[in-house]
């Protein structure tokens, strides 16, 4: 038998959902408003080959570098303005000469929470030293696309990210045992 999955709900067999999250800013007590898709978190680690002069053909590998891949942010558009005012810190048009981009604070922390189905915070990870690489102000329109939602969004370079091992696996609740 295998050893369970969860530890501390044993009787939970399924994955978490990819449907309840939460994006913070570090530094904001409230979560990012509207946010609706967070893109993957990948790294990749390039494989240096070589070979020592007296070895036959056998090649050995080592870890190289570590790339971490920018992540998409979407929501729908509305008039909340954190997009495009972390955006602007990276390129702001016509703020003047030398005054294009703000060197001190254009990168920021962020905090990507899956919860369970119950709404609890299962599984967050931070990610470092975040900036605005490309900005979505609007999207292509289509007067005759009368079921689309209308999406922001922005991609985030970053220069890595790990899991915060505080949040431990909630204790879920049982709608089937009496209270």
């Amino acid at each position: 038998m295998p050893a369970p999955q969860f530890t501390v709900n044993t009787y939970r067999y399924d994955p978490y959902k990819t449907f309840k999250f939460r994006v913070y800013w570090v530094g904001k007590t409230a979560p990012v408003a509207g946010i609706s898709k967070v893109g993957a978190l990948k790294r990749t680690t390039e494989v240096v080959t070589h070979r020592e002069g007296g070895d036959p053909s056998t090649q050995r590998h080592s870890p190289g570098q570590t790339k971490y891949e920018p992540i998409m942010l979407e929501r729908g558009v509305t008039h909340d303005k954190e997009f495009e005012q972390w955006a602007n810190k990276v390129w702001n048009y016509g703020s003047g000469l030398g005054q294009e981009v703000s060197l001190k604070d254009f990168r920021k922390d962020i905090i990507i929470e899956l919860m369970n189905e119950a709404g609890q915070p299962a599984i967050r990870y931070k990610v470092f030293r975040c900036w605005v690489s490309e900005f979505q102000a609007l999207p292509e329109l289509d007067a005759n696309a009368a079921n689309t939602i209308a999406i922001q969004q922005i991609k985030l370079e970053n220069e890595g990210w790990e899991r915060d091992y505080d949040i431990s696996e909630p204790t879920e609740p049982s709608f089937l045992e009496p209270s």
